[in-house]
């Protein structure tokens, strides 16, 4: 979808401050991601628009970015050795 939604689009918003990179679906979706992390806390993003102003599809994208990062976390995690726990 115009190629800009792909996983090169993932890979430069993942872990980036809001501004860092150019104004993107993604780069919302990826602080809401951290600031989940950090405040252990669910987030919200709203998404308003017009009828047919494509409102469902920007849900997706962001779904999909979320599942994206998510996945990733849990691959580092499996890969990462336990931490143990101090004395």
């Amino acid at each position: 979808m115009f190629g800009i939604y792909g996983q090169e689009q993932v890979q430069q918003y993942n872990g980036r401050a809001l501004g860092e990179n150019p104004p993107h679906l993604f780069a919302i979706a990826n602080l809401a991601f951290a600031k989940m992390l950090d405040a252990k806390q669910n987030q919200c993003i709203i998404i308003s628009g017009e009828s047919g102003s494509g409102k469902t599809e920007a849900t997706k994208l962001i779904l999909r970015y979320l599942a994206a990062m998510n996945q990733k976390r849990d691959v580092m995690q499996q890969v990462s050795p336990p931490v143990s726990p101090g004395p």
